[in-house]
């Protein structure tokens, strides 16, 4: 115990490292991540964007963040499941808290989010985005193609998101048909996962319905991505929502019919070969949720992206350390 630390979001002296605190007390940062607005040295940085104005159906996606933080604590043990490793050894990651937002002027919300995950990429690190509803994507992704140029997109939903949209919606089902039209997302590079749903346009974009996936193994899911993302700069949404609702109860637009989460989680894990360089996982409500069920899962998506970020930054390493002409081997912030 003379080694251990209380409060380790505040009192943590450097950016990797486990917390080795009790995971039922201390401040709750996401995987006891150091509180921060520093992100000099940071390979990943954590924050949470706490906006749910643009739901069509049950708000409460605003406390998502929160809950995932909550969720987290559990996984701030040493090796992480199922990456075998202590993902924070050489991983440096921060919890750079939550976007400021104006609640009674929401026509500037995207703007400011955009901006300040602007500020945040400029870093160099890879942004990891707790939601909050699925319009927060959206200056998202104009934020991560404005560095990398038109995106893939990877989108685990049980909703296409592409309900006809002006330009100006403040809208959670419209901003893929969106991004597309304004080629932020290159539409013959992405796909969808778990959609039971039906929208006018797909404007493209593969997709794997709810009743497909119902048939494939979780490798099969992994292939059909890795294929169509084809090596592309790839942003990876995950909507909460995805879940059947057994997994997922709480959250604002369930739909039965989805996958389990076990079968989600192991589809992650084997996305190693997808250059992703930014994720999300939205539309976490806990008003709705039992026993943490849904942000247990949320907080579990969000770690999946951090162990496939230290695995390549090991991987990165090992080349480096072998290249016997002593040339570093840089190969950018994607996963």
């Amino acid at each position: 115990m003379a080694t251990n630390t209380i409060d380790h979001a505040f009192t943590a002296r450097s950016k990797t490292g486990g917390a080795l605190e009790p995971t039922y007390s201390g401040a709750l940062s996401f995987m006891r991540r150091k509180y921060t607005k520093d992100v000099k040295g940071a390979d990943a940085v954590v924050w949470g964007i706490p906006f749910d104005a643009a739901v069509t159906n049950r708000p409460g996606a605003r406390f998502g963040p929160q809950a995932i933080r909550r969720a987290s604590a559990i996984l701030d043990n040493d090796p992480q499941y199922p990456f075998s490793r202590d993902l924070f050894e050489h991983l440096a990651v921060v919890d750079y808290g939550d976007c400021l937002l104006d609640s009674g002027n929401h026509q500037k919300t995207p703007g400011t989010i955009e901006r300040e995950a602007a500020k945040i990429l400029k870093s160099g690190a890879f942004l990891l985005t707790l939601g909050g509803d699925h319009f927060i994507t959206w200056p998202l992704l104009k934020a991560h193609a404005a560095i990398h140029g038109p995106l893939a997109l990877v989108q685990f939903d049980a909703h296409q998101d592409t309900w006809p949209d002006d330009g100006k919606r403040i809208d959670h089902g419209s901003f893929v048909g969106r991004a597309v039209k304004e080629g932020i997302v290159d539409p013959d590079r992405s796909i969808q996962i778990g959609i039971r749903t039906h929208a006018p346009d797909t404007f493209g974009i593969k997709i794997l319905h709810g009743h497909e996936i119902e048939e494939m193994r979780a490798s099969d899911i992994a292939y059909a991505i890795v294929d169509r993302t084809g090596g592309k700069k790839t942003y990876l949404t995950f909507d909460i929502d995805c879940l059947d609702p057994a997994y997922a109860p709480g959250t604002g637009t369930p739909v039965s019919g989805g996958p389990s989460s076990a079968k989600i989680l192991s589809t992650l894990r084997q996305l190693n070969q997808v250059d992703i360089v930014g994720a999300d996982v939205v539309e976490v409500a806990p008003a709705y949720d039992h026993a943490d069920i849904t942000a247990i899962a949320g907080s579990m998506v969000a770690m999946q992206y951090l162990g496939l970020l230290a695995e390549r930054k090991a991987r990165i390493e090992e080349l480096n350390n072998g290249n016997h002409n002593g040339a570093a081997v840089n190969h950018g912030n994607g996963i």
